[in-house]
């Protein structure tokens, strides 16, 4: 897992065809997986055990709100920033959420699904010979079961507890760089603010997947596309 890329794997391009990147990498959980529903849907389910309604717009807008000052606190796992995220928009609601039903998000986290876009743009990468990699604000063991749900081969992972810290910290993408080396390399991602903004200020290029159709900031990336399918086309040197 820590060694650097191999090399000369998966390279399938044919006579005249070439490619801009060889390593091309992801952010997960927003990107290849669509957490917002797998979030939404455990906070839904777990309120309303309790008797407490909430709706899928309240839930994601706290959310996105305490999930990443959790994360620029001490490090801590990252089942443990989901608990302590749970807890804390439970407590904007007076919503008396247990510990141990907390406990419960992070468990949910291996059944959230990838987006009906991703695996096929994946396979269409690997198959162009690009290798392909993974950079996540995630535990190692959370992760083995999100990649059952993703069908090529990822070449590098590099996890929030590998580098013990979490995006826009510099650490996932520093590690990346160390194992990719001299290979030239595409980032790609649904969040500005975790991946865009670091990738910019690291001299990486970075690709927007811009799922949500957000209104253009800067920094800038280096293109932007509505969803991984564009993705692929786009970098697949047989689309013309």
């Amino acid at each position: 897992m820590h060694a650097g890329l191999r090399r000369g794997h998966g390279w399938r391009v044919g006579p005249g065809l070439t490619r801009r990147y060889d390593v091309v990498t992801f952010d997960c959980y927003g990107t290849l997986i669509d957490w917002e529903s797998g979030i939404a849907g455990w906070f839904a389910e777990a309120a309303r055990a309790d008797g407490i309604s909430l709706t899928r717009e309240q839930i994601l807008a706290f959310y996105a709100e305490i999930e990443p000052a959790v994360e620029a606190e001490a490090y801590r796992s990252y089942r443990n920033v989901l608990t302590e995220t749970a807890l804390r928009i439970a407590g904007r609601f007076d919503w008396p959420l247990t510990r141990d039903k907390a406990q419960g998000l992070a468990a949910s986290l291996p059944a959230w699904r990838p987006f009906p876009d991703t695996n096929r743009a994946l396979e269409r990468l690997a198959t162009a010979g690009y290798r392909l990699g993974i950079l996540s604000n995630v535990d190692d063991d959370l992760f083995a079961g999100t990649r059952l749900h993703l069908a090529p081969p990822f070449e590098l992972l590099v996890t929030a507890q590998q580098v013990r810290s979490y995006k826009p910290a510099p650490g996932h993408f520093e590690e990346a760089r160390r194992r990719i080396g001299n290979g030239r390399w595409l980032h790609a991602a649904q969040s500005h603010f975790h991946d865009i903004v670091p990738c910019r200020a690291l001299g990486i290029p970075v690709a927007w997947v811009n799922r949500k159709a957000e209104l253009a900031r800067d920094p800038r990336p280096d293109f932007e596309i509505p969803n991984l399918a564009d993705f692929a086309a786009r970098l697949d040197p047989t689309s013309g």
